[in-house]
């Protein structure tokens, strides 16, 4: 069986996030909507229809004639249910939550084709409606309105066992144990205080609790990401996979490679990949007068009525601030733009966008480049080819 995520509209109302990334590869709960997927179909191959420029970033094999293809709307996310109905598809029939494609199994010579061109999506000679309930992301804010359920179901895709009592008994404050769970390769200092109360704390491979942490679940601490000395992490936060944490994080997602290493409070909020907040950075969350948030549309500056009370900022990938930052509620930043304002900036900060007291200016691209593969090369990861000519398109078509 191969599977291929499609592409589909939401991906323009997930904007900054998806400028440099599929659908599939948001993260939210502890897993990427494509690990997702692969943890439940158990080593199926993965395929994708994608635009152009993400080409040599994320893979996309080419879909083979010889066996059946499974297209994937990636904007729906699996659970044990949903997945059960699509296992009984056969050869024609698409899964449907009213008019929109939820999964369909189509044969391989199909795929192949509809890969090579990827428009009108396959009519599928039977339309089953889906029966179980399932989870879409479509707006931003869906994304962390999900969090808290992705992150119970993913903990227990992993089989970690439970916090050994009887190992951190006399150097970790801990309540409720049997709802922490622990990768053996982890590391928890003394004097860490876990309070699993509400929520499961995961703790992954090879991550770093340091001494005097104090993390109220539900909360993720993703494969080697490290939560600082003293920092307080509350219920709803995803620290992703190679991510640093300190101060006060409350509900809020870190992709991977992101750093809030320092005091400040953030709360409400998703960054991308390769994101640094400056030390004493803040987001503010809620409104003076407690009205709902509206955030701006990514591409037309309009105003959408969130319905949310507590929303702070998105940043795209490789955006940063610097000390003491105020980031306003509702801020939406894009790929790539400094923040060193000593009031508040925008609520909509465009890509490559070099945003001080004095002026809003153009972040020239080889400076941008440069400081991708410094911040890059810190973690032994290179900037490939491939990832420059993303962030080229981007630049040239930035908004």
């Amino acid at each position: 069986m191969q599977l291929c995520f499609f592409s589909v509209p939401e991906k323009l109302n997930l904007e900054p996030l998806t400028l440099t990334r599929p659908i599939d590869d948001l993260r939210v709960g502890i897993l990427t909507i494509k690990e997702k997927w692969q943890k439940y179909l158990d080593n199926i191959s993965i395929h994708r229809i994608t635009d152009q420029y993400y080409n040599g970033v994320f893979s996309t094999p080419e879909i083979t004639p010889n066996s059946p293809c499974l297209l994937i709307n990636p904007s729906f996310i699996p659970n044990k249910d949903v997945v059960n109905e699509i296992q009984k598809l056969s050869l024609g029939e698409g899964l449907f939550k009213s008019d929109t494609l939820i999964a369909g199994l189509i044969d391989g010579k199909s795929g192949s084709n509809f890969q090579k061109n990827p428009l009108p999506i396959p009519i599928f000679k039977t339309k089953k409606p889906i029966q179980s309930p399932v989870d879409q992301i479509v707006f931003l804010w869906d994304i962390l309105s999900l969090n808290v359920a992705e992150m119970e179901k993913d903990a227990l895709l992993f089989g970690y066992e439970t916090l050994d009592t009887d190992l951190y008994q006399t150097k970790v404050f801990f309540s409720t144990p049997e709802r922490i769970f622990v990768s053996p390769t982890a590391k928890i200092e003394a004097g860490t205080n876990l309070v699993a109360d509400n929520g499961l704390i995961f703790i992954g491979d090879e991550a770093v609790i340091e001494s005097g942490s104090i993390i109220k679940g539900p909360v993720a601490i993703c494969e080697k990401a490290v939560t600082k000395m003293g920092c307080r992490i509350y219920d709803g936060t995803t620290i992703g996979p190679v991510c640093k944490a300190g101060g006060e994080v409350s509900h809020s997602i870190f992709h991977s490679y992101s750093n809030k290493a320092h005091d400040g409070f953030v709360g409400n909020s998703i960054f991308g990949q390769w994101c640094n907040m400056g030390a004493d950075s803040n987001t503010s969350n809620l409104n003076n007068n407690y009205s709902t948030v509206k955030l701006a549309d990514w591409n037309s500056g309009e105003l959408i009525e969130t319905g949310y009370q507590f929303l702070g900022s998105i940043l795209g990938d490789h955006s940063k601030t610097a000390i003491n930052t105020m980031l306003n509620t509702g801020t939406l930043c894009g790929v790539s733009s400094n923040i060193f304002m000593s009031s508040f900036p925008p609520k909509r900060i465009p890509s490559f966008t070099w945003l001080g007291d004095e002026a809003q200016a153009e972040y020239r691209l080889d400076k941008a480049l440069e400081a991708m593969k410094a911040m890059m090369k810190r973690r032994d990861i290179e900037l490939s080819d491939s990832y420059k000519n993303m962030m080229i398109e981007l630049f040239n078509n930035r908004s």
